[in-house]
């Protein structure tokens, strides 16, 4: 794969569902995902990525799992197996702790936060596709967990619909090695336009220094849907 560039105009980071459940130590998935996350340094890794990402101009995408409602999927003819996980589990349950963002990785002032999916895919039934085209997006970064699941089915379907794709190898993480050894060593070849570490990708982004007023905006947070501001 060549080295890619990215314009701040027509780049944009998808941060795919940036949960305390995920994210956080006492996160109900966090224990499945802990010795996966931890190998590859992935909260640190975030970390980076996001101040980078900021301090270049580019713009971030919340793409948000939907926050599990009583009621949800009960009723559903075909709920899928990790359907059937969440509404036994309550994952991401709206309303509570594990449903709330990480505090690392709030939205900030000018974020987009996507409609939350149901499924795996950020673009299904919500307005992913259209706030992109709308920002006049074209290249997308990916992090964020799953790699297998929700990550890799979003960043399939934004190759299906155009979007130049990069998956970041270290800033995602899943239950165990083998499926983060099928994410990016055998699937995500066949459809990203890149596969980097995060060291690759900051070195390739653009630089710009930030305002004063610009650095006070990091330190606050902002509401769980729709642009914030």
């Amino acid at each position: 794969m060549a080295s890619p560039t990215y314009d701040k105009a027509t780049t944009a980071l998808l941060f795919v569902d940036p949960y305390n459940e995920f994210l956080s130590r006492e996160g109900k998935l966090w224990p499945r995902v802990k010795e996966v996350a931890t190998e590859v340094g992935l909260l640190d890794n975030l970390r980076a990525i996001c101040r980078a990402v900021r301090l270049a101009g580019i713009r971030i995408f919340i793409v948000p799992h939907r926050r599990w409602e009583p009621g949800d999927y009960e009723t559903w003819r075909h709920p899928s197996p990790t359907h059937l996980a969440i509404m036994k589990r309550h994952s991401f349950a709206r309303g509570e702790w594990g449903g709330d963002w990480h505090p690392d990785f709030a939205p900030q002032r000018g974020d987009i936060i996507i409609k939350e999916h149901w499924s795996s895919s950020g673009f299904a039934n919500t307005d992913l596709d259209l706030q992109l085209k709308q920002h006049g997006i074209s290249h997308v970064i990916f992090v964020g967990l799953l790699a297998n699941t929700c990550t890799e089915t979003t960043a399939r379907y934004a190759q299906e619909l155009g979007y130049h794709v990069t998956l970041v190898r270290d800033a995602t993480a899943a239950f165990s090695k083998e499926m983060m050894h099928a994410a990016h060593e055998l699937n995500g070849p066949t459809f990203a336009h890149a596969i980097l570490t995060t060291a690759q990708l900051i070195a390739a982004l653009p630089t710009r220094e930030r305002t004063g007023s610009e650095a006070d905006v990091d330190q606050r947070s902002y509401p769980a849907s729709g642009i914030a501001r």
